[in-house]
């Protein structure tokens, strides 16, 4: 497995205090999501997403403790995997659900075939990657995707660092949609839209791309 200096963080404490304080189920999602932005993801994942036939394969890159993936299994959805950098938020998934499949491994190497998935997507989850290993994600995206895109990212015009709880070097904001649409011209923007949160001017935006 491909390592660099933010996927050891996360692999290590660092991440399993991630999981230890983040929503662990779709109803504590939904109650952050309140507070951020007066919606809740149940109703994202509806907006962009209810189209979908039930029994469609997802894939969810850094899938952390399974919350999204249990949001989506709510809705209806029965094939489903994530990958997972922490093997602590591994074992915690695999307690907290049934009939999801999780496995160890890096969004820069994506243990599957190509075209292996109707739908991948992330969330809150490249906002992590460094700069410079965003391409080769967003090519491992593409890569085992079969049809749809799928994301729910910090947005800003431009790459913008942020210190996360006093760390440099692994948190960023950027234009992510445009980043996809650069480097694959031929993924169509099926939905996008800017959620702004209630205590400030920053927003995130979700989008849902289909290639062509």
């Amino acid at each position: 497995m491909e390592q660099t200096e933010q996927s050891k963080k996360w692999a290590a404490d660092f991440g399993k205090d991630y999981t230890d304080r983040n929503p662990k189920n779709i109803d504590d999602m939904d109650k952050l999501y309140l507070g951020y932005f007066n919606t809740t993801r149940s109703a994202l994942n509806k907006e962009f997403l209810d189209f979908l036939p039930r029994d469609i394969s997802i894939l969810e890159v850094g899938s952390n403790c399974g919350a999204q993936l249990s949001g989506l299994q709510k809705m209806g959805f029965t094939n489903l995997t994530g990958i997972e950098i922490s093997r602590y938020a591994l074992e915690q998934a695999k307690k907290s659900t049934e009939n999801i499949d999780f496995v160890k491994a890096s969004a820069l190497d994506i243990p599957f075939k190509d075209k292996s998935f109707d739908l991948v997507f992330t969330s809150g989850v490249l906002i992590h990657i460094h700069p410079n290993d965003l391409k080769k994600v967003i090519n491992e995206i593409y890569r085992v995707s079969k049809k749809f895109i799928w994301c729910f990212e910090y947005f800003s015009e431009n790459c913008i660092e942020i210190e996360y709880r006093g760390n440099k070097n692994l948190l960023w904001k950027n234009h992510f949609l445009n980043l996809f649409l650069k480097e694959h011209p031929n993924l169509r923007i099926l939905k996008e839209k800017k959620y702004k949160y209630l205590n400030s001017d920053n927003q995130d935006i979700a989008f849902l791309l289909e290639k062509i």
